[in-house]
Order: C-alpha cells, then structure tokens, then sequence
C-alpha cells in the first residue's frame, strides 16, 4: 500500500453468477493496488456464493455480503455502507472495467476537492459491439435523460448526503436518480477521454424488459421528487415537454427512446396539465 485513499468498488449480484468472474478479473487487474471490492449476494437463487468465495480465496482485498434481495439499490447501498473507501464504483456483476480506471478517476478527485463525478468512454460488448455514444454532461440534459452509465466513481460523503440510491426503484433508473440528488444543481463532473468502461448487453436484461407503463411510472417519480431542479432548469413543464419532443425525434429505437427518456409526452401533457 503507498497511503493513498481507499477506493471501494460494489459489486452487487443476481442471477448473474456466470458473468461474475469476468467483472472481478477486470478489478484484480487494476494498476491503482488501493481497492477493496465487495460483492453482494442480492438473494441469488444461483451459485453466485460458490463464485465469490473463490475469489475471497484469491485475494483479501474481495469481501462478501449476503442479504435478502433487495433489488439493485438496495445491494449498492448494503455495499457502500460497509465499505471504507473515500472514494466508490458501483460495478454491476456482468460489465467489466479497464486497467487504468481506478488510477485516473481518483487521481482527478484527488486533485480537484469541488470533482464530485469522474466516467470516461465506454464501449458495448455481448449482444451488441460498438462505442456507447454518451452525448456531454449537462445540468439541464441529465434531467431530460440519463446522460452518464452507473459505473462512475464519486465520494462516499455525497453518499451520506444524499442518503444513497432510493430503494423503491426496484425496476431501473435508481442510477439516474441518484446522479441527479448528488450532482444537481452544480455539481462539477469529469469525462476521462480513454474507453475504460465495457457494458455488457443482452437481450433479456432488466432493462429490456421494463414495460412502457414502468419507464412512464419511474420517470414521473423522478420528476416529482426533483421538482424544483426541473423548474429551475426548464422554467415550465411545457419546456420540458418540447425538450422532450426533441430528443424523441433524435431517437432511432423505440427501446432506447423508452428506457432513457422520462416520459412519453402525450402522458406528460394530460397530466402535468390536470
């Protein structure tokens, strides 16, 4: 160890034992040596135990909690709240991550006290290959979708600020709520230029199969819980209605419209306007 600040990497897990193995490779492989990693068995009725012990074995750095299934906030939050880490990664059991990313992202935060978010490029493997074409971070944007994926790296202190990821998203988008409590109104976020982040897709994953009335339901909560950021941001609900409208139009899939947009605009309308 060379007294640099812990970093804790969660690694929650269910139904996901298979992928495991390639997600704990990518963090032994790590340059930065000061990480613990903590893997959280969310209730998996498959043999995620018998995986993680095997990597307890390997090095003491990996721990193991078991609980309840909880959803995925609520197996980051168990994670985060044992951990000891100055610094966090949430990194789901099936995506992997590069060498050098522990070593960039703390080095930035370390370097800029008011950096509360560090990501960098990513890239799509599994059921589809090609570079995940995040557009740039803004205030403003990051309210109308989710504009950063959930393995970025933040402080443990906006963790307890925040008072972690909201558990009733049990379906999805928990991430994108979260960086909107953390980072908004003017939390300063950095995007590393290299591509050490690998998002696994597939085509029955929890994202995929979220209907249309549970994309609508979770993006009217998340606009009602941060009601004054929208109005601050958008001045209207009719401003966001067109900044929706727009983005809509820039969509080519209808899943990738459904899971990375708030709402359907017609629902928007009728109810905003009740």
């Amino acid at each position: 160890m060379n007294n640099q600040p812990l970093i804790s990497i969660i690694v929650p897990c269910y139904n996901q034992a298979q992928f495991l193995p390639e997600a704990l490779d990518s963090v032994l492989a790590q340059q930065y040596p000061d990480w613990e990693c903590i893997i959280v068995n969310d209730g998996s009725p498959d043999n995620t135990e018998t995986v993680a012990q095997a990597w307890l074995t390997k090095d003491a750095r990996f721990k193991y909690l078991q609980q309840a299934n909880k959803g995925l906030a609520g197996a980051r939050n168990t994670g985060i709240r044992s951990s000891s880490g100055k610094y966090i990664l949430p990194l789901d059991a099936d995506d992997r991550i590069g060498p050098e990313y522990l070593t960039k992202a703390v080095a930035a935060l370390e370097m800029d006290s008011q950096l509360k978010l560090v990501y960098c490029r990513a890239v799509f493997f599994g059921d589809k290959q090609g570079e995940w074409q995040l557009p740039d971070y803004s205030p403003a944007e990051l309210l109308v979708r989710n504009l950063i994926f959930s393995c970025a790296v933040f402080r443990r202190s906006d963790f307890d600020l925040t008072g972690g990821y909201d558990e009733s998203f049990r379906d999805g988008h928990e991430d994108w709520d979260f960086w909107i409590s953390i980072l908004l109104p003017d939390g300063k976020v950095l995007k590393l230029p290299e591509t050490l982040f690998f998002y696994r897709i597939r085509k029955h994953s929890m994202v995929h199969s979220l209907s249309a009335e549970k994309i609508i339901a979770n993006g009217f909560k998340i606009y009602e819980k941060h009601k004054d950021m929208y109005l601050r941001y958008w001045g209207s609900p009719q401003q966001y209605i067109v900044a929706s409208l727009d983005l809509i139009a820039l969509m080519k899939s209808p899943r990738i419209k459904l899971a990375n947009i708030l709402f359907y605009p017609v629902d928007l309308i009728r109810k905003l306007n009740k």
